[in-house]
């Protein structure tokens, strides 16, 4: 009989694809490290925290994400990119010593190889960014990240202003589909903050 957990390691060392190293989380009393971060951070901006319904979701993922990203999509100036900006990857590298680094859509096209490098990602205002044309080549950036995190099982952290229909008809149903199965969802509805 085959011991696979012996010959997945064989598969690694000669370069055959292995199962994705998926990142899981698992922050103890997450609502209030939210809480806290968000104070922070809103606050070093001249802000002062209003506790949303979606924080509360944002909350339970850092609770246990079961090694998925964070897609939060919807109205704009409800926080997120205070929360994938500074808030988790602040979290993260306290809590897991994980380095979470952050890239708005236009930088992303820019460095996108040094993007790909990295095993975890947050992503700011996906959907707004262009196609890639680096020496002529035209790569669309956000398609290449997403295969990897389905691949490799990198961590994303993804913000956008777009609905869940807008995103599928920019991307297509493949990328949009890699785009649910490797992130929970939390919708940001109501009116904006920034007022």
């Amino acid at each position: 009989m085959i011991n696979f957990e012996k010959t997945l390691e064989d598969m690694k060392m000669v370069g055959l694809s292995s199962v994705p190293d998926r990142v899981f989380i698992r922050v103890p009393d997450a609502r209030n490290v939210l809480y806290a971060g968000l104070k922070y951070f809103l606050e070093k901006e001249g802000k002062s925290i209003v506790w949303l319904p979606e924080y509360d979701e944002v909350a339970s993922w850092l609770t246990d994400n079961k090694g998925r990203g964070l897609l939060m999509y919807g109205t704009c100036g409800r926080g997120k990119t205070v929360l994938g900006r500074y808030v988790l990857p602040a979290v993260l590298l306290h809590y897991h010593r994980k380095v979470c680094s952050y890239y708005d859509a236009q930088d992303m096209n820019k460095k996108l190889d040094e993007v790909l490098s990295k095993h975890i990602l947050s992503l700011d205002d996906i959907g707004t960014e262009g196609m890639s044309i680096k020496f002529g080549e035209k790569r669309m950036a956000f398609a290449e990240v997403m295969d990897l995190v389905e691949k490799k099982g990198k961590l994303v952290i993804v913000s956008s202003n777009l609905d869940g229909k807008v995103l599928r008809e920019r991307y297509g149903d493949r990328i949009f589909d890699r785009l649910i199965a490797t992130t929970v969802r939390v919708v940001f509805n109501g009116d904006s903050l920034r007022k």
